[in-house]
């Protein structure tokens, strides 16, 4: 199993971000997945949620508004449109995959920086 994030970057508070999480070793549209952050200091915090099909998305108070959590279960990929970005967002964002009889697994993140 191998998550790979991609599109943290630098941006001004207000900006946007793309990040995508690219999956495989694993039946990609069987399960639902997760993206989570981290900011120095604190623990590990669980941002939006989709499941295998992407009926349902269920987002952190903090983000609801701002972010999109969508994904193509052709390309397997997962992705977390962030808009109106604050420097609170300012963490390290990681995706998870929960894989029945498998375990838990974890991307090796990818920094966003929200600073003037």
């Amino acid at each position: 199993v191998q998550l790979v994030e991609s599109g943290g970057g630098s941006v001004q508070p207000g900006g946007s971000l793309r990040l995508s999480c690219a999956a495989s070793g694993f039946t990609f549209s069987r399960y639902a997945m997760s993206w989570f952050r981290q900011a120095p200091g604190k623990e590990r915090e669980l941002v939006a949620h989709i499941t295998s099909g992407g009926g349902i998305r269920n987002y952190a108070e903090f983000v609801k508004g701002r972010f999109t959590i969508s994904r193509d279960n052709a390309k397997n990929t997962v992705n977390l449109q962030m808009n109106s970005l604050k420097p609170e967002d300012t963490a390290v964002y990681y995706c998870k995959a929960v894989i029945t009889s498998y375990g838990v697994y974890w991307g090796q993140g990818t920094q966003v920086t929200v600073s003037s």
